[in-house]
């Protein structure tokens, strides 16, 4: 029985490239993509996302427009990818996407999607987490419907990734842009597992492996990613960051759990400046399960393989 994913990503290259990566895992049934406008505009994410579902013959899937904005703003120049992601050649030329107003409010969709499932559903989330708290506030009930979460998110033992004013550099971006919905989303002590910096930080996007994918270019999925992990090259001024795996680890998550190691662990979420969004451990806190390691000679292995479709 394949496992049911409801995914929650927030329309940046590395969630498009987790979405593909879904979408090629036998063993893993795509219900449902809500977009979170978090790292992305929300309007060309929603074509993106829509056009790779095309290319992987699922348009079926339902989409949802997320239209709650965050506490914290990204950068604006990072929001704006999916508008080249668009105009790639293996996309422009897709079908018209639908009318980006036309799909359902986010939570909508993912309360109709956990109502429906007559199963429990594994819930991945590359974005922040409003979209699923929101759902959640409204529908509490579904809670019981849910097998795991599973989230990109947090920076335990390590320092953040956010770079602002009134901030100290403790938080992870995904925690930082909403909060007070992340700590309610810990709060609720359901099957949580966090993918962290801590752990992401293992796997940089390398000209090594772009090198490798590279020589595989004439598997379609292998030429597309490629192009879109080459874009990631200036996504983020290098001087500043790095750009690593952060989504895609998340998501590989999903298919291979036995080569992560993780911790169970008792932790809450700053809800205030000057650390908003930091993620702690706190004897007092809730409790979580997060990775802390990965076997990132084979996680490398897996991506290539599943892209040489």
């Amino acid at each position: 029985m394949p496992k049911r994913i409801l995914m929650d990503h927030d329309g940046a290259i590395d969630d498009l490239l987790s979405q593909l990566l879904v979408l090629t895992m036998p063993d893993a049934e795509l219900i449902g993509v809500t977009v979170t406008p978090a790292d992305c505009y929300i309007e060309p994410a929603l074509e993106s996302t829509y056009k790779l579902l095309q290319l992987m013959g699922k348009e079926e899937i339902p989409l949802g427009r997320g239209d709650y904005y965050g506490i914290n703003a990204f950068p604006s120049e990072w929001r704006a990818r999916p508008e080249i992601i668009n105009a790639l050649p293996m996309l422009i030329n897709l079908p018209k996407s639908p009318d980006p107003y036309a799909y359902p409010s986010a939570p909508e969709l993912i309360i109709d999607r956990l109502s429906a499932a007559k199963e429990k559903v594994t819930v991945l989330m590359t974005g922040p987490c409003s979209n699923l708290v929101l759902a959640l506030e409204k529908a509490p009930e579904l809670k019981g419907k849910i097998d795991e979460i599973v989230w990109m998110a947090g920076a335990f033992r390590t320092t953040g990734n956010v770079q602002t004013y009134q901030h100290d550099g403790s938080a992870e971006w995904n925690v930082f842009w909403d909060p007070v919905s992340s700590q309610k989303l810990v709060s609720y002590e359901l099957p949580l597992t966090l993918i962290p910096l801590d752990v992401t930080n293992h796997v940089p996007v390398t000209k090594q492996f772009l090198s490798t994918l590279a020589t595989q270019i004439d598997y379609k999925l292998s030429n597309l990613t490629g192009q879109l992990w080459a874009l990631t090259l200036d996504t983020i001024p290098s001087y500043h960051y790095t750009y690593f795996m952060w989504d895609i680890l998340a998501t590989s998550y999903l298919a291979m759990p036995d080569y992560f190691t993780t911790e169970l662990v008792k932790a809450n979420v700053s809800t205030r400046p000057p650390n908003a969004g930091q993620t702690y451990l706190d004897d007092q806190g809730y409790v979580v399960k997060i990775a802390t390691d990965v076997n990132t000679g084979y996680f490398y292995d897996y991506l290539l393989s599943q892209f040489k479709q």
